[in-house]
């Protein structure tokens, strides 16, 4: 099993590797669309502003969509899980790949009266609301590690919730389409365990 992680300058990839690295997954680093073809999976990790994913160009976008449609599993972390929805009012220019809808927002900051420092940076707990397989073995009330000022909204894909002044979707899932706002790599044994429930849809 080979996992295509997607590289477009938005982030340190090390880390994810280290930790796909500790559940013995086989990782590559695709330069060109054409390699996508090799992968059983495909991660898009990212973290900064929604516009660095318009370096995902069609050829990028296309060759992602037909390994989606062939069946091929998908996770977006961070910035690459909001990638996953039609847009963001981070960058309204830029599209999302529409594959879950709604638009992402950035986090108000201020909440009944109350200042809420963005970005939501830290230790948070996720509120599981239903079962899904990526969540296999992660209770509800799990904490997690977060670093982001725009959130996706919550709709019928979320599978988990967190709150910073209000709630968010940290966990969706749609058929084999994943994504998780906080970054498993960073968020131990927890982080691990999603990690290892994706690797189970890869199968």
């Amino acid at each position: 099993m080979k996992i295509a992680l997607i590289d477009y300058r938005a982030g340190n990839l090390t880390s994810v590797k280290k930790a796909f690295a500790a559940l013995e997954a086989d990782l590559f680093v695709p330069t060109t669309p054409g390699e996508l073809h090799e992968a059983s999976a495909v991660v898009v990790p990212g973290v900064g502003h929604f516009g660095a994913t318009g370096a995902l160009t069609d050829d990028w976008t296309g060759t992602i969509r037909d390994g989606i449609a062939a069946g091929r599993p998908l996770l977006g972390i961070c910035l690459g899980m909001q990638w996953l929805f039609e847009g963001s009012a981070e960058s309204p220019e830029s599209a999302g790949l529409g594959l879950l809808a709604g638009r992402c927002y950035r986090l108000p900051g201020e909440s009944n009266g109350t200042s809420v420092k963005i970005p939501h940076v830290g230790w948070n707990a996720l509120d599981v609301r239903r079962e899904d397989s990526i969540v296999d073995s992660v209770a509800s009330g799990s904490q997690v590690y977060f670093t982001h000022s725009f959130v996706a909204p919550i709709t019928a894909d979320t599978v988990a919730v967190t709150e910073h002044g209000q709630r968010f979707a940290a966990v969706v899932r749609r058929g084999h389409v994943a994504g998780v706002q906080f970054h498993p790599e960073k968020s131990g044994d927890v982080g691990l365990a999603i990690l290892r429930n994706f690797l189970r849809l890869c199968r």
